[in-house]
Order: C-alpha cells, then sequence, then structure tokens
C-alpha cells in the first residue's frame, strides 16, 4: 500500500540539493524535498559572544523564519510582530545544535558562523530539510575559509543530516509530507552524523504512548532514510571535494 504522494511507507521524498545557490554569501545550498524548499546562507564574522571572548575558540548560531506565503495562508514576518516566535526560536536552536555537533569550534579561531535557513515553501518537515541542506552550505562555507588560507584546516568532524519519521493510521512512515505530519499519532525529528550517532531524537505521541520497540524501529527507519540523504549531500558537494 502507497500513500497519497505514491510513495512507499519507507521512501523519501524526491530530494535534491543546490550549493552556492546565493552569490554574495561564504556558503549557500538550496534544498528541495518534495513540495518543502529551504533555502541555507552560512555567513562569517570575525566575533564571537562575550562568553567566548579571549578563548580562541569560535561560534556557530543559527536563525529560521518561513517566508510570508511559504503556507496555505500568510504568516507575519517575526518583525511585524516585535518578537522571534516560540517555533521558530525551537527550531534555529535545533539547526544549530545539529550543525555544531559536527563543527570543531576551536579550529575556527575567534569567528562566528551564522547559519540562516529561510523556508521558501513549507510542506512539512522544515527542520530537517533545514539541517540537511544547511550542512551543505557550512561545509562549502569552510571550505572557501580553508583555501583562503584563513583556517589551518576544514573543521568539520562529519556529515549530518536529518528526518522525520512517524505513525499515521498505524503505519510507520518516513519523511511526513504536512497532511502526514498533522494526522501522525506518534512524531519523531532525527538528527545523524554520517559516523551513525545521533545528535538528536524529538519523539512525541499524541494519545496513545509508544513503546521502546516502536522507538527502536522508527530509528531504524529514520537512519535508512538520513544514509540516502548522505548520499545527495555527497553527490551535491562532489566538485568541492
Amino acid at each position: 500500500m502507497k500513500r497519497a504522494d505514491g510513495r512507499a511507507y519507507n521512501e523519501l521524498r524526491p530530494v535534491s540539493i543546490a550549493p552556492g545557490f546565493l552569490v554574495y554569501a561564504e556558503g549557500s545550498a538550496l534544498i528541495e524535498l518534495g513540495n518543502t524548499r529551504v533555502l541555507c546562507s552560512v555567513s562569517v564574522e570575525d566575533r564571537v559572544p562575550h562568553f567566548l571572548k579571549n578563548s580562541g575558540t569560535g561560534w556557530l548560531t543559527a536563525e529560521y523564519a518561513m517566508l510570508p506565503r511559504a503556507t496555505l495562508t500568510r504568516t507575519p514576518r517575526d518583525s511585524s510582530l516585535g518578537r522571534v516566535g516560540g517555533r521558530n526560536q525551537e527550531i534555529q536552536r535545533f539547526i544549530g545544535r545539529s550543525l555544531r555537533a559536527v563543527t570543531d569550534l576551536a579550529a575556527l579561531g575567534e569567528r562566528t558562523l551564522i547559519v540562516d535557513c529561510d523556508v521558501v515553501q513549507a510542506d512539512g518537515g522544515t527542520r530537517t530539510a533545514a539541517v540537511t541542506g544547511a550542512y551543505v552550505a557550512l561545509y562549502k562555507a569552510l571550505r572557501n575559509l580553508s583555501e583562503m588560507g584563513v583556517i589551518a584546516k576544514l573543521p568539520l568532524k562529519s556529515a549530518v543530516a536529518a528526518t522525520s519519521v512517524g505513525i499515521v493510521h498505524g503505519n510507520m512512515m518516513l519523511d511526513l509530507c504536512y497532511d502526514e505530519d498533522g494526522a501522525a499519532s506518534v512524531d519523531f525529528n532525527v538528527v545523524m552524523t554520517s559516523k551513525g550517532e545521533f545528535v538528536e531524537v524529538q519523539g512525541t505521541a499524541e494519545g496513545k504512548p509508544f513503546s521502546k520497540g516502536t522507538i527502536d524501529e522508527l530509528l531504524a527507519l529514520a537512519e535508512t532514510g538520513i544514509q540516502q540523504l548522505f548520499q545527495v549531500q555527497r553527490t551535491a558537494l562532489e566538485k568541492y571535494q
């Protein structure tokens, strides 16, 4: 039995990553995951937060936002509300944690990498797509700094990618679109490194609790999808290797 969009339960949506999508950013990438599209860029600043001054180490932080018409109805910009919304704060911290986990911050020197993830179109999985696309933008930015002699080596420990999994109408599914996410009785976001390590697992039940066995099955399904995403990242970055 297939899903509404014709996919098998264990199948990702069509995915592509275009590195260097922006001309001026130190690193950038556009990731398309089905109808979800996220534009990721990395900027480098020669400063660090106050808590890292004179430490000799760098920092990485992320910002996340949706364009007003990324969704079916217009979403107000954070600037018009005078604050960053709680959901956006949570997601940008999620992205930042995921990328810091694979970045050797000490090798950056006292520099800050600012990762901007802007959702051009949303159909579920925007936070996981942002992590997967932002890694490509980050790699490109750090490779540029290394080739310029600004940093001595490429300060990346491994790749990182993310996907969603869940249980919808009793079926375990990989890479939930918006309608599936809304109908899910169990919903997980999973971040992994290319070394096979977990960075973050966010899992919730909507109603009926789930067992440890369910967690194990969902994580195995997520890992299958993430391995495919690593291949998409590698293909996108082939000319920069």
